[in-house]
């Protein structure tokens, strides 16, 4: 397969989920080998390459930073629209310090990305093949790759609200199923956290427009859930987006339980802290679309 790009830039704007201010943001094609690269207009243009080595926050989102202390946050939701829709090569430009959150999922860029198409360009796509099982822990939280033919990613959650459960599912990605049965699931929090988070600067953005909101176990969107499991596909949708800051598309397993953006950053360094456990290999040739092992069930507002 060849690297990608999109054929034309590409202009939104939004609030932004923490910050709460508005922000526009535009997508410009790239040179092959350019990768993705995150730049602040309002800041002389300053970059940031989207790589895990330039993480610098994952309490709550991931924020990328340089050395001269610039930082752009929450940008999980738009590499995950990248890696599943496979672009190698993207400019990103921001006149502000996060990634507009939209409606809280990845369709809105996907949207935008299929609105002016996406340009194979003459370079080979690569890769990067895990060779052996590497993992980290944090208490009851894991995050590991082990070998596998594919990208393959199993996320499992377990919350106290009836309104969540336990939830797992085992999703094959490729860019059909990505945006069918992944890309539309929200970020969620709970009512109860509002006035913490705000107290901490956090979440000044968020609303029922952009967020799927509990409280004890009632979901207070007024349309309700987008699919019956929307809260383990959006898990899948974070990680995806932060699996992506490898530089690559990964050829691997990826199973998480209960691990958010900090545990998959620590997956990502405790995989290139050990060379034997991956090298690059040309991106193998796609195969027919597979979708995920549990056929989702939407749910009707």
């Amino acid at each position: 397969m060849r690297q990608k790009t999109i054929k034309a830039p590409i202009h939104c704007s939004g609030i932004a989920l923490h910050s709460g201010s508005r922000i526009n943001m535009v997508l410009l094609p790239a040179a092959p080998g350019t990768g993705i690269i995150f730049r602040r207009t309002d800041q002389n243009n300053a970059e940031i390459i989207a790589n895990w080595r330039n993480v610098v926050d994952s309490s709550l989102c991931t924020t990328i930073g340089n050395a001269n202390g610039l930082k752009i946050a929450t940008i999980e939701h738009l590499m995950a629209a990248f890696a599943g829709l496979e672009l190698d090569n993207v400019i990103v430009e921001l006149d502000g310090p996060e990634v507009p959150v939209m409606d809280g999922s990845s369709a809105p860029f996907v949207s935008l990305i299929e609105r002016v198409g996406i340009a194979d360009q003459r370079v080979t796509r690569r890769a990067i093949k895990i060779l052996k099982p590497v993992s980290v822990t944090d208490g009851n939280a894991s995050a590991s790759f082990t070998p596998d033919d594919g990208f393959h990613l199993t996320f499992a959650i377990d919350f106290a609200s009836s309104a969540i459960q336990r939830q797992e599912l085992t999703f094959d990605l490729d860019a059909e199923s990505f945006k069918h049965e992944i890309s539309s699931a929200r970020t969620f929090g709970f009512l109860h956290e509002v006035d913490q988070l705000r107290a901490a600067g956090l979440a000044r953005g968020g609303s029922l427009e952009n967020a799927v909101v509990i409280s004890g176990d009632r979901v207070l969107n007024q349309e309700g859930l987008r699919y019956s499991d929307e809260f383990v596909r959006h898990k899948v949708l974070d990680a995806l987006g932060d699996l992506y800051l490898a530089g690559a598309p990964i050829i691997g397993h990826f199973h998480g339980v209960r691990s958010g953006h900090a545990m998959n950053r620590r997956l990502l360094e405790a995989l290139f802290a050990d060379s034997s456990a991956w090298r690059p290999i040309p991106f193998p040739a796609p195969v027919p679309a597979m979708v995920c092992y549990e056929e989702p069930q939407r749910v009707r507002a």
